[in-house]
């Protein structure tokens, strides 16, 4: 979506396999149009100019071969995965000189006809460098590509990790506590309860990226009020519970909970938030369905 219509550029999505016949079949169906872009193998994408990694983290392991046979000398990679390691993840196969780290704020959501968003409200890409000059040659060329699209977009004067750190904890603290109660995102303001949950999580993350020399207060200065967001909505990580499918928790809770290790700082709102996720994870997977014929269980 956006940079589909510039006709200067050659776009691909990569994909082997089954998926890309599918995609080279359907297309990519967002807010109601289909988009054919060409379909490219890792080799046929190799040393491509610029390549956005947009997957869910389950899946990063699996992909980084792929990733190393795409990039070559000049190639900039943008990961928009929102965690705070998946660009480490990268890095550690291609080389921290390839990264261009950023974030993506958008809401969105998967309907009968595709995928869904609204380009007005959406915050949009957020991208740059991890040192000055903020200002580099690759920025000014992603914005140059941005340029015109509709996308949103801006890039920072400050070390990027802020504003990865600011996505992060919104991630953290506003997808997760609702991903375990099963409700939208009114619950939060709704429930005082909800809000004691969300600060307690709040509270250990940035006591982590204080630790780590990160002021996400920066990020807090140039994010303004935000979108607006209906109190139904329900973000990816109940969306992916809604569906069935495995979450992302080891991103969010889990990253922290690693790092709240090694530097000492203990993390009980993020430990209990990982396990209950990955109990409701087990539970879409069928291990307590119970039929009363299993053994008896004891307790005391």
């Amino acid at each position: 979506w956006g940079i589909a219509d510039r006709e200067d550029i050659k776009l691909g999505v990569i994909a082997e396999g089954e998926r890309k016949e599918r995609l080279s079949r359907q297309g990519c169906a967002i807010n109601g149009k289909v988009y054919h872009p060409e379909v490219w193998t890792p080799e046929e994408a190799e040393n491509v100019d610029f390549l956005i990694v947009s997957l869910k983290y389950g899946a990063l392991p699996g992909a980084l071969e792929s990733i190393r046979k795409i990039v070559g000398k000049d190639t900039s990679v943008m990961s928009l995965m929102n965690g705070v390691d998946s660009e480490e993840i990268i890095a550690e196969q291609i080389g921290k000189s390839h990264i261009l780290p950023a974030v993506i704020k958008v809401a969105s959501h998967r309907e009968a006809d595709g995928y869904h968003f609204d380009p007005e409200t959406t915050l949009g890409i957020i991208f740059g460098e991890y040192e000055a000059s903020y200002e580099s040659e690759r920025v000014k060329a992603v914005k140059e590509l941005f340029a015109g699209t509709g996308i949103h977009y801006r890039s920072t004067e400050y070390a990027i990790e802020e504003e990865v750190w600011c996505k992060f904890r919104l991630n953290v603290c506003n997808n997760l506590p609702q991903a375990i109660l099963g409700a939208g995102v009114g619950c939060y303001r709704d429930s005082e309860h909800m809000k004691a949950i969300q600060n307690g999580l709040k509270k250990e993350l940035e006591a982590i990226a204080e630790a780590k020399g990160i002021d996400i207060s920066k990020a807090d200065r140039m994010s303004g009020r935000g979108s607006a967001v209906p109190p139904k909505a329900r973000y990816s990580t109940l969306q992916d519970l809604d569906a069935g499918r495995h979450t992302e928790i080891d991103m969010f809770s889990g990253a922290l909970m690693r790092m709240g290790k090694e530097l000492g700082i203990p993390t009980p709102y993020n430990e209990y938030t990982y396990h209950m996720i990955k109990a409701l994870e087990e539970k879409n997977d069928g291990r307590f369905a119970y039929t009363g014929e299993e053994e008896p269980t004891w307790s005391k």
